[in-house]
């Protein structure tokens, strides 16, 4: 039959059990998607013994020869016509339409990338020795969870840390069964506190504050002497010389007393009180996002929005953070947790909240004057950004930009390509990469503290640790699942927690972006902040410091006296 004329006859197909069904058809040819041949059929079904037929129309993915020979690993159900008995169905009208639904379900053209591999794979599945089809069935059984990219973890007594770690920041938590819910005060109006001042611009910050940026610029700068200099209101001050330096307020056509009065807005509704998530993490974040921005790498990556988005979503990433995870917020059933269906309930959060803020007055409405679209398109990666700081999906992250940008430079750069500036732009420019760039970036951001100078790395290991003891204390006085049972502040052991956590979460994660940003101080730092956790682990110390020389020595002194008494005291007993 030529793919392109129209043929009526009789077509012979097969039912599920084998049996052979002879209907008589007409096949007309059709346009389909991307000027492909499809094929209209309208069969002729016996409805009952006298011969009385209806007619109904199905249609099927009955392609070209030219079609089959170029997808020849499509799935077989696409390729022939399911006809199931009719004679056992008599006049039941719903069957029939079940049937026509099915039908349409198997001929739909549109298909999940994950779902040509399956195909591919059950094609090859049918010509392979029994060992290699034995051993693509695990991994067609691997391929349909619904968890690829999230690593096994072993027994809770291999590493009850790292266990920990995992259920509380990538697991909603369990269901809290009874109904004695837990309510955070979502209900307090977000506002600017009167008393909350700051310079009229740049030339305005005091000698003190501005001599304490002076190296923003590097790696190695101290956020914390910025924290006590600006009276702990960080992210104010840094914010507006990072952003006067990449030019944000011309970007987005707002005045800098606009942009002032919007990071003051921002500022005032990060929690002063949380240990860890407050105004200082934010402006670190901003930060690092800054410094990322600068590598040559990057920059060749992303447009001018791009940097403005991620600057912004730095800023904003964790506004309003209760001090608590989402398993805790779950768990809890709080009025968040509600809201956003247990579901990235914070990034959520701060995402929308960031946009509330910032459009309620015109103020600080740094965004009032943006065109549409260009507003839409900005918002859109500011969004994706700070949901990408969400742990849940850490790994589907990186292994998604290891294979689709890492492996790909190195293999330009073996092939002796890597000089090819098309070539490397031609995988840095495509759209999703650079969305990946994008949530790499935020990501190490985010969780970067490892990667800081030791004194740094250090107070921040401190502060998140009494952020998490004081969860574990809210949810014990609560009577909640305690989600990271380590994080007791009488037992934990902070450089086993920390060990874990570089272990499990951050290392891939830097080696990846090291690879693609080149970044040997921060790997340096990691390696540096890794030996000195694990010093302090082999030495069975839990805390964040070895005890000063002078008590470790009087420690060791009372150990020695305490055993020669308890010597004199067996050998002459009163």
């Amino acid at each position: 039959m030529l793919h392109t004329a129209e043929w009526q006859g009789l077509y012979y197909a097969k039912k599920k059990n084998g049996d052979s069904v002879q209907q008589n058809v007409k096949i007309t040819p059709v346009i389909g998607q991307g000027g492909k041949v499809r094929h209209y059929v309208s069969i002729n079904r016996p409805l009952n013994d006298n011969n009385k037929s209806e007619r109904s129309s199905e249609r099927v993915q009955a392609e070209s020869q030219t079609d089959i020979q170029s997808s020849k690993h499509k799935d077989r159900r696409k390729g022939s016509l399911d006809v199931r008995s009719t004679t056992s169905r008599g006049s039941d009208g719903s069957s029939q339409r079940r049937h026509s639904s099915m039908a349409r379900i198997h001929s739909m053209t549109i298909e999940a990338p994950i779902t040509k591999v399956i195909n591919i794979i059950n094609a090859a599945q049918e010509s392979s020795p029994m060992p290699v089809a034995e051993a693509l069935d695990r991994v067609l059984e691997i391929l349909r969870t619904t968890e690829l990219y999230s690593p096994q973890l072993g027994t809770k007594d291999e590493d009850p840390h790292t266990n920990d770690l995992v259920g509380g920041l990538m697991t909603d938590g369990l269901r809290r069964l009874s109904g004695n819910e837990y309510i955070f005060s979502t209900k307090h109006p977000h506002h600017l506190p009167s008393h909350l001042t700051t310079p009229l611009s740049l030339n305005d910050i005091p000698p003190r504050v501005a001599q304490t940026m002076e190296s923003e610029d590097s790696w190695d700068f101290d956020i914390f002497s910025l924290e006590a200099a600006t009276i702990k209101r960080p992210l104010t001050y840094l914010g507006l010389k990072i952003f006067s330096r990449f030019g944000v307020c011309e970007f987005l056509s707002c005045p800098e007393a606009t942009l002032r009065s919007w990071l003051q807005v921002i500022e005032a509704n990060y929690h002063s009180s949380n240990s860890y998530h407050n105004s200082t993490h934010a402006a670190d974040v901003l930060h690092a996002t800054a410094y990322f921005l600068c590598k040559e790498r990057v920059k060749q990556s992303l447009d001018p929005i791009d940097e403005v988005a991620a600057l912004i979503a730095a800023t904003v990433h964790d506004v309003d953070h209760p001090g608590r995870t989402n398993s805790f917020l779950c768990n809890a059933g709080s009025e968040l947790a509600i809201l956003y269906n247990d579901t990235a309930v914070l990034e959520s959060h701060h995402a929308a909240l960031a946009f509330q803020l910032s459009t309620r007055d015109d103020k600080c409405n740094i965004f009032k004057n943006m065109e549409r679209n260009e507003y839409r398109s900005l918002r859109q990666a500011i969004i994706d950004m700070v949901l990408a700081t969400e742990m849940t999906k850490h790994f589907e992250h990186v292994n998604k930009f290891v294979n689709s940008i890492n492996k790909p430079l190195a293999a330009l750069e073996e092939n002796g390509a890597n000089g090819d500036d098309e070539a490397v732009k031609g995988i840095l420019m495509v759209p999703e990469n650079r969305i990946l760039v994008k949530r790499m970036l935020i990501k190490c951001a985010d969780i970067s503290n490892p990667c800081r100078p030791l004194e740094l790395c250090i107070e921040w290991a401190g502060r998140i640790s009494e952020e998490y003891f004081a969860q574990t204390d809210e949810e014990k006085r609560q009577g909640l699942p305690v989600v990271m049972p380590v994080f007791d502040r009488n037992t934990c052991s902070i450089p086993k927690s920390q060990i874990s956590f570089i272990d499990y979460f951050i290392t891939d994660m830097f080696d990846a972006w090291d690879a693609f940003a080149d970044l040997p101080n921060l790997m340096q730092h990691l390696d540096n902040n890794f030996k000195y956790w694990k010093g302090l682990d082999e030495r069975k110390l839990h805390t964040l410091r070895p005890p000063p020389e002078g008590l470790r020595n009087s420690a060791v002194q009372n150990c020695r006296e305490a055993s020669v008494h308890r010597e004199h005291r067996r050998l002459c007993p009163a």
